[in-house]
């Protein structure tokens, strides 16, 4: 598990994103679970917010399917 600082203007998004490469609803929900009342600061969060970062597997590729193929 990683622990990281928030910066001023982050947001989950963000940073699921640079931490996991991913940024899913099932991502996010693990990042709740770990985190509880992060929710509390609202989407854009302010600067030296400590957050855990789940371990969560890859997710694996999405399949495409083309009406046309």
């Amino acid at each position: 598990m990683t622990t990281i600082r928030s910066r001023d203007g982050d947001t989950i998004s963000n940073i699921l994103w640079i931490a996991l490469k991913r940024n899913d609803d099932q991502a996010e929900e693990a990042l709740f679970e770990q985190n509880p009342g992060l929710e509390a600061y609202g989407p854009v969060l302010p600067a030296g917010v400590v957050i855990q970062i789940p371990s969560l597997p890859d997710k694996a590729a999405e399949t495409v399917t083309n009406i046309w193929d």
